[in-house]
Parts: C-alpha cells; structure tokens; sequence
C-alpha cells in the first residue's frame, strides 16, 4: 500500500485507466468475433459491415495508446484476408 498522497492518487488513477484500457480491448475483441462469426457463416454482406465496425474500433484503440499500431495493421490484415478468401 501506498503511503504519500502522490503515489495513492497514481493508484486511483492507474485503477481507471486499467477499467477503461480493459473494456476497449473487450470491445475490439468482440467485433472481431463477430465478423469471424459472419464468415464462418458465409455471410459476406454481414461480413463486410462487421469489418468496417472492427477496422473502427481498432483504428480508435490505436489512436488512444491502447493497441501498438502494428498491432492493429496485423489484425486489419488478417480481417481483410479472411474476407478476400470468403469471395
């Protein structure tokens, strides 16, 4: 335990910061199955619009420092592949 107030304030805020961190990879991870969903399913249509949720999210995670850009560009690269095989 922490015993300055600097240091407990930087728990409190490391504490949200984690929730907040947490809860948008959830999200990114959720779109991404259900687009995995979609082509499993051989749904292209659907497919297509849950890539464009995904490649949303991704890019928004990015842009915040929660993914590494490689990160993002390997997943967006591996969407998009499994797309182009679906056609």
């Amino acid at each position: 335990m922490s015993n300055n107030n600097s240091a407990k304030k930087r728990e409190r805020q490391n504490i949200t910061r984690r929730m907040r961190n947490r809860a948008v990879k959830s999200e990114v991870r959720t779109a991404i199955k259900n687009f995995e969903k979609c082509i499993l399913a051989e749904d292209k249509a659907a497919a297509e619009v849950a890539m464009k949720e995904s490649f949303k999210l991704l890019d928004s995670a990015t842009s915040k420092g929660i993914l590494h850009r490689n990160t993002s560009s390997r997943k967006k690269s591996r969407i998009y592949a499994a797309l182009a095989k679906l056609n």
